[in-house]
């Protein structure tokens, strides 16, 4: 049964509160945050929030601990890889890293068998990994080696020096060649596992231009100025032409294979080289084989 907790303090950091109100250490405390375990106001924290006065803290229950993530034997499409870092082909279907209800066969999981080096800027659950797809988007991911690699990369995707390429298809038939969505996005307070569009969002910012058109399907290349969660999917919604087959955010039946969106191109300077990288991946072939049906 999951805890509420009404706040009457003030300007005090929510893992030092809990600390202190419950029998959580501060360290489990900040796990819990991290996997979406404690949340205030139906909103993802950090453990350096400050609570207010009135702020709703709900403690979901049965939290288990997994400090140790196993290796496993996962099949790893390698597209390059030297001594710094690693780009991945990752199908859709596998989750990232290790979080709530995924504590084995991530990918993360799969790094761990195949190599020791990776780097661990991220803490044990989340070693090599720079930056993320959901579950269900396949395509090209970096994956750090070295701590100075995952540092110099993380810099270049926050100051938008890396640049991705998404193809989508989109249900419905987009009426321009070209769009620029420029909505903010935040948790949504009604379904905490969804994103939305809303003012109190962060700000976030989607480039798309149309590759092909079916008679009732839009096949999109996109591009981000920003890495927002769900973002591409969230954004494609909201202007009512969702992503085909996506399982969250368009209300028709879909299949295990999730929404159509693969992350083909991917461009960015070598962090300890300076060489100029560029990689391309084919959409997956159940997505192509549903494409080949529509022409």
């Amino acid at each position: 049964m999951n805890l509420k907790l009404i706040v009457e303090d003030n300007n005090i950091r929510i893992d030092k509160y809990l600390s202190e109100k419950t029998t959580y250490s501060r360290e489990m405390i900040t796990k819990m945050l991290k996997d979406d375990f404690i949340i205030v106001n139906n909103n993802k924290v950090k453990p350096s929030y400050k609570i207010k006065v009135n702020d709703v803290i709900e403690i979901k229950d049965n939290y288990k601990v997994h400090d140790d993530i196993n290796p496993c034997e996962i099949p790893l499409k390698i597209v390059y890889e030297d001594e710094h870092l690693m780009v991945i082909d990752k199908p859709s279907g596998l989750v990232v890293h290790p979080g709530n209800g995924h504590y084995n066969n991530t990918l993360v999981n799969g790094l761990k068998f195949y190599t020791n080096n990776l780097s661990d800027i991220g803490g044990e659950d989340r070693v090599g990994i720079v930056h993320r797809l959901d579950k269900d988007t396949s395509g090209l991911m970096l994956v750090a080696k070295t701590n100075e690699a995952h540092m110099l990369l993380a810099d270049d995707f926050k100051n938008k020096r890396v640049h991705r390429e998404y193809i989508a298809l989109l249900i419905g038939n987009f009426p321009s060649n070209t769009a620029f969505i420029d909505a903010p996005i935040g948790r949504s307070k009604k379904n905490f596992n969804k994103m939305e569009v809303t003012p109190n969002g962060k700000n976030a910012k989607t480039h798309l231009k149309v590759l092909k058109r079916y008679k009732d399907y839009t096949l999109v290349s996109l591009v981000l100025e920003t890495g927002r969660t769900h973002q591409i999917r969230v954004h494609l919604a909201y202007i009512g032409y969702p992503i085909y087959n996506d399982p969250v955010y368009q209300n028709k039946p879909t299949t295990e294979f999730g929404q159509f969106l693969h992350s083909h191109y991917l461009e960015f300077i070598h962090p300890i080289t300076k060489e100029k990288m560029e990689f391309e991946s084919q959409i997956p072939d159940y997505f192509q084989k549903f494409l080949d049906t529509l022409d």
